[in-house]
C-alpha cells in the first residue's frame, strides 16, 4: 500500500522511516517533508555500501510532497485520492487545528488524527484547563487572562514561583516558567502587550508552579479505547542540569523510569479514560494520538501539564525506534476502532536521542549552515531530520532543532553512549546540543 505522512518535522522523519520498514507498504509520500526525507531510500542499516540495492528491496522509498497541509489541506486529499494513499497520519498540530482530519472524513479518506473540535485540547490551553477542571483531571490551579494589568495582579497575588502560557499554538515556545514575579510580568508583556505569538498569545493561562519529574505518557485513541504507546521522557531546556530557556524538546528516552506500572495504571484510569468519556459526551469522540505531559511529585502525585493531540517531538525518535510491531497495524486498528484488540510490542532495550539545534536557538535561529558530516545509519542508531531542507544537492539547516540523533542499547547509559558517539560525527557550523540528555534514568 502507499501511505502519507503529513508533516517535515522529526516526528515525522520518524514516522515515514517506521512506515517505510513496512513489508506492507510500497511508498511513502510525505507533506512537506525534510532535507532527511528528501527522496530517498531509508539508509541501509548495518550492511556494506555494496549490499544497500539488495537491502533495500523490502524497503519502500520516502518522497517530499510540496503540499501545504496548513493553508490548503484540500489539495493534500485531492493528492490521496488522485495516487491511491491507503492510509494517511498527521504529525504536527497545525494541520490539526486547520481541520485536515475533518476533510478527510467527509470524503472517506482513511486518516489517523484528531478533529478540528478534539483538538482543540492542544490549540487552546484555556480550552484544555477547563475541559480538565470540568471532567475531575488532576492538573494545576489556573486562571485564564486577556487583560495584561488582570493577569499581573493575579501573579502579585499568588507569588513566584509561576508559569505563564500563551493560549494558542505556539510552535512549543509559548511556556514560560517564572522563577520571580517579575520574570513573569515580563512573560505577561511579551505574550499580550508586544504581541510575540501574534493571536496564539492573545490570551495567557497563569498556573500554579509545580515540583517534580516530568513525563510523557502518550496513546493511540480511536474514540473508546486507548492503546498506550512505550513511556518516554524528554529535557525541555536548552542547557545541561534542565538549566536555560525551554525549547520543544533537547532530547529523550525511552521507557521512562518514573512511570511505574502503578503510576501507568493511574494515569490511563484518571487522564486518558475521563478524556475519552468527556471528548465522547461532547459528540466529539477523541481520535488519534493524544499526549499527556505530566507532572510526577516525589510523593507520586500526579497532574497533567498540557495535552498535545499529537506523538511529542522529540519522544517519537525514540519511541519509533522501540516499536516492533508494524506500525500500518496499529494505524489500521485505531481507524477501524479496533484497538481493544490489538497490542503493541517494544523492543526491551533502552532508545535515547539527542537533539542538535541550530545556532542562536530558540531565540534567534540561524538556518543556511550546510551540514557537511553525518553517521552512517545503522540498526541501532539512526540520525532522524527536523529543520533540514535541500539546497542545491545539499543538506542545510532550516529551523531551530535540525537532528535528533537516537541510539538503542541495553541500558541507558549504554543508549546514551552509543548516540553521542555519533552526534560526535555530526558537522555543521553553529551547532548546539546538551550533553546530559537520559541523566535521569541514568541515576535511576
Amino acid at each position: 500500500m502507499k501511505v502519507l505522512v503529513i508533516g517535515g518535522g522529526g516526528r515525522e522523519h520518524a514516522m515515514a522511516w517506521c512506515l517505510a520498514k513496512s513489508k506492507r507498504v510500497t511508498k511513502v509520500f510525505i507533506t512537506p517533508g525534510n532535507g532527511g526525507t528528501a527522496a530517498r531510500l531509508p539508509r541501509p542499516s548495518g550492511l556494506a555500501i555494496t549490499n544497500a540495492a539488495e537491502h533495500t528491496k523490502s524497503n519502500a522509498p520516502i518522497e517530499n510532497i510540496a503540499l501545504d497541509p496548513v493553508k490548503d489541506p484540500q489539495s493534500v486529499a485531492d493528492f490521496v485520492k488522485r495516487n491511491d494513499v491507503k492510509l494517511t497520519v498527521v504529525g504536527p498540530e497545525a494541520p490539526l487545528a486547520a481541520g485536515i482530519v475533518d476533510i478527510f472524513r467527509k470524503e472517506q479518506l482513511p486518516i489517523f488524527g484528531p478533529t478540528k473540535a478534539c483538538a482543540q485540547l492542544e490549540s487552546s490551553k484555556d480550552f484544555a484547563k477547563r475541559f480538565m477542571k470540568e471532567h475531575g483531571i488532576p492538573t494545576a490551579e489556573f486562571e485564564t487572562f486577556s487583560d495584561a494589568e488582570k493577569a499581573k495582579a493575579y501573579i502579585h497575588a499568588r507569588g513566584a514561583p509561576i508559569v505563564v502560557k500563551a493560549d494558542g499554538l505556539a510552535a512549543g515556545k509559548g511556556v514560560v516558567v517564572a522563577m520571580t514575579e517579575q520574570e513573569a510580568i515580563a512573560a505577561v508583556d511579551m505574550m499580550l502587550l508586544d504581541n510575540k505569538f501574534g493571536d496564539a498569545g492573545a490570551r495567557v493561562v497563569v498556573e500554579e508552579f509545580l515540583e517534580g519529574e516530568e513525563a510523557s505518557f502518550i496513546v493511540m485513541c480511536d474514540g473508546k479505547s486507548a492503546l498506550a504507546m512505550a513511556t518516554s521522557q524528554d529535557h525541555k531546556r536548552l542547557l545541561n542540569q534542565d538549566q536555560g530557556p525551554n525549547t520543544g524538546g533537547m532530547g529523550a528516552y525511552s521507557p521512562a523510569p518514573v512511570v511505574t506500572p502503578e503510576i501507568h495504571a493511574r494515569v490511563l484510569r484518571e487522564v486518558i479514560n475521563p478524556v475519552l468519556k468527556g471528548m465522547a459526551a461532547k459528540d466529539t469522540p477523541y481520535t488519534g494520538f493524544l499526549y499527556a505531559g505530566l507532572m510526577i511529585s516525589p510523593n507520586g502525585a500526579i497532574k497533567v501539564l498540557e495535552f498535545n493531540c499529537r506523538m511529542g517531538d522529540p519522544e517519537t525518535q525514540p519511541i519509533f525506534m522501540r516499536l516492533k510491531t508494524d506500525f500500518t497495524v496499529l494505524l489500521e486498528a485505531a481507524i477501524a476502532q479496533q484497538l481493544d484488540q490489538t497490542q503493541a510490542e517494544w523492543d526491551s532495550r533502552t532508545a535515547l536521542g539527542v537533539v542538535i539545534a541550530a545556532h542562536g536557538y530558540p531565540d534567534s535561529v540561524r538556518t543556511g549552515d550546510a551540514i557537511t558530516e553525518l553517521p552512517l545509519d545503522t540498526d541501532d542508531c539512526v540520525t532522524f531530520h527536523a529543520g533540514t531542507t535541500m539546497n542545491n544537492g545539499q543538506v542545510v539547516t532550516s529551523g531551530g532543532r535540525v537532528l535528533c540523533v537516537t541510539a538503542l542499547g541495553g541500558t541507558p547509559k549504554l543508549a546514551q553512549t552509543r548516540a553521542y558517539e555519533a552526534v560526535n560525527q555530526v558537522k555543521f557550523s553553529g551547532m548546539q546540543y546538551r550533553s546530559d540528555i537520559g541523566y535521569r534514568a541514568i541515576k535511576t
